[in-house]
């Protein structure tokens, strides 16, 4: 017996090996400072959970549409109509346990074995693996500090070739934090192969607002999801919008493979967007006092930061003058500073030599892992 080859192909997930690797440290009784997971250490918001119990006291708890409750569905629409003026009809939306689902079920709609998606290097770790699954190339194509990690668009045509369906963008993007401005995502927009936006970062944005590809393109699949905007990643909740041509295929595909979402988590989805924005604008708000005290911090200590980023939560420093081989840093952070954070290699060939902070954890304990970081930098400087 032996494993299939796409398992054989599917690289590990650096950041959880991180987190593995701290956890087993915790367990030995050892004090770990997590800046190396893109979780929002808030509670979910009080409405969101009180949606859900009376959803369960109510006897919510059967099978939904396939696609999720119209109620939800419709929320979703008239939430992309408040923020981007964009129309979208609910049976444009599957509902999903995650956004993660979403894309298995839009990359398995979208490509056939062979067909190629282009993305960005660096870029989210799990992008590669999702392309993979549906039989898939992916192609990475570089961005640059320099540049502000933004696509460069005559760099994706120099790459599109009969077979590539599609480009994945994120903005805000993780790992670097970076907002696509509005002109290069209209010119990505014209480019001929659709494209596939993940914007489950939206709403994660500060002093510079966001937009959806939505608002120059119908030719385009977006992902999106409560986990990050709303503090709720242990309740898997996610959706895609497809164009209209995918509609029916998505709805088989979650049929088959999904059947739905959970009944109740989709009722506290609904709260989530009417009402958890005073507590949303709180958390961005404390979000944004972490950014910039994280970034004045690193950059005392040496790190090279080019472009501030603007949303999500994550700050993808150059650590090259502490070292080239960012796995081998991150893991010897993680032992001797007892600071969690993740290698650059984890996003691409081309964020080796960086490392990637989130500031998704309290600022006392930014504070304290600075501190330890810095003792573990002078310490550097006595050894050498």
């Amino acid at each position: 017996m032996h494993s299939s080859e796409l398992a054989r192909k599917i690289k590990p997930f650096l950041a959880m090996d991180v987190l593995e690797s701290a956890q087993k440290l915790e367990a030995e009784g050892q004090d770990i400072v997590h800046l190396e997971i893109g979780e929002p250490d808030f509670e979910t918001p009080v409405c969101i959970k009180e949606a859900a119990i009376k959803a369960l006291q109510d006897g919510r708890t059967h099978y939904t549409h396939s696609l999720g409750l119209l109620e939800l569905r419709e929320a979703i629409c008239e939430d992309y109509f408040k923020r981007y003026k964009v129309a979208i009809h609910p049976d444009q939306i599957v509902v999903t346990s995650g956004t993660s689902p979403a894309m298995l079920l839009c990359f398995a709609a979208l490509l056939e074995p062979g067909d190629s998606v282009i993305i960005s290097d660096p870029g989210y770790a799990c992008y590669a693996n999702f392309i993979l699954h549906a039989r898939g190339i992916p192609v990475p194509v570089a961005v640059n500090e320099e540049d502000g990690f933004q696509f460069r668009v005559q760099d994706i045509r120099q790459k599109i070739e009969t077979k590539t369906r599609a480009v994945m963008i994120n903005s805000p993007a993780n790992p670097t934090g970076t907002l696509l401005s509005k002109e290069r995502m209209e010119q990505l927009a014209g480019l001929e192969p659709c494209i596939l936006s993940d914007e489950v970062y939206h709403g994660l944005e500060y002093g510079e607002k966001g937009h959806s590809i939505l608002e120059f393109t119908d030719r385009a699949f977006v992902f999106n999801g409560f986990s990050k905007l709303y503090a709720m990643t242990g309740w898997r909740l996610g959706y895609a919008i497809a164009p209209w041509t995918f509609a029916r295929d998505l709805r088989k595909l979650a049929q088959n493979l999904f059947i739905c979402a959970p009944a109740m988590n989709q009722w506290a989805g609904i709260a989530a967007l009417k009402e958890a924005g005073p507590d949303v604008s709180r958390m961005v708000k404390t979000y944004d006092q972490r950014r910039k005290f994280m970034l004045s911090r690193l950059k005392e200590l040496g790190f090279g930061i080019k472009t501030e980023p603007k949303g999500a939560f994550y700050i993808l420093a150059n650590s090259q003058r502490f070292g080239t081989d960012s796995c081998k840093l991150a893991f010897d952070i993680l032992e001797k500073a007892h600071v969690g954070v993740t290698p650059g290699i984890d996003f691409g060939r081309n964020a080796e030599g960086f490392l990637r902070f989130s500031y998704a954890n309290s600022l006392e304990n930014i504070k304290l892992g600075m501190d330890r970081l810095q003792e573990y930098i002078e310490m550097r400087g006595k050894e050498a």
